[in-house]
């Protein structure tokens, strides 16, 4: 649980109202302001910082003004939910790629229950809904990132599919954010890990996306895309700055490729 000081200090952080009550209205509004104001981000791995899950991510969040992956934002967000009165839980995941599914406790997401109904929260995904979804129907959620469903899977999981393709599939077991330690290891140490391969900013915007991928910048506005390559140091610099509001002193520095073929979370 978050102190009152702790609370308030976050919710500036994403430019959100203190909540007058955990409900659903409620928890769309901080969903979605938490996706527009804190970016989906690998920038620690590659900078030598440790990565953290428990209440020290949310002085990275919200004291040092930068984002994380699933492991770190979500678990954050159910902190601050938590300490607003939400029922929240953990739910494990396995992410879909090219067809199949990766080994367990692979991606972090949270159950919220409001208004008594239980949904599903994800702000550490690059293709996550903008809105909670609910965990209490197969039919179609539209959404603002797509139309969305969840559905039951044959091994007592749910997948969640974007638009037809699946995303991923979580567990509704009881877990805890001690149990992903492991894997988070492996994330951080592991040549052929995802976030070692690959280094990431993306956030979406009201309208479209904003992405700088190594050295690639993207921009998405609605039916405009800019493409361009950023390789000037203080540029990238600059660009960390004006498009995600993260202030570096020095760069991410790639960890060296291995020949296993990179997976993409984005």
């Amino acid at each position: 649980m978050l102190d009152d000081t702790a609370v308030t200090a976050y919710l500036d952080r994403i430019s959100a109202p203190r909540p007058a009550g955990a409900t659903l209205d409620a928890l769309r509004r901080l969903q979605e302001r938490h996706l527009l104001s804190v970016p989906f981000e690998n920038l620690g791995y590659h900078l030598g910082e440790d990565i953290h899950m428990d209440e020290r991510v949310v002085d990275k969040i919200v004291g040092r003004r930068r984002g994380g992956g699933c492991y770190e934002v979500n678990p954050a967000l159910g902190l601050l939910l938590r300490s607003l009165g939400y029922e929240v839980s953990i739910m494990p995941g396995r992410v879909w790629i090219h067809g199949e599914l990766t080994p367990p406790l692979c991606h972090l997401t949270l159950k919220v229950r409001a208004g008594g109904h239980a949904l599903l929260v994800d702000v550490g995904f690059g293709r996550n809904s903008r809105h909670p979804l609910s965990l209490e129907t197969d039919a179609e959620q539209p959404d603002p990132h797509g139309t969305f469903r969840v559905q039951s899977a044959d091994d007592g999981g749910i997948d969640v599919l974007l638009d037809g393709t699946a995303l991923y599939r979580v567990y509704d077991i009881p877990c805890t954010v001690a149990d992903f330690g492991p894997t988070l290891w492996w994330y951080r140490t592991a040549p052929d890990s995802p976030f070692l391969q690959n280094l990431f900013c993306s956030m979406p915007t009201e309208t479209g996306r904003v992405t700088l991928k190594e050295d690639r910048f993207t921009l998405v506005d609605g039916d405009l895309r800019e493409k361009r390559q950023v390789t000037d140091a203080r540029e990238l610099l600059e660009t960390y700055e004006k498009w995600f509001g993260i202030k570096l002193d020095r760069l991410p520095v790639k960890a060296a490729p291995t020949t296993t073929a990179p997976m993409s979370f984005d």
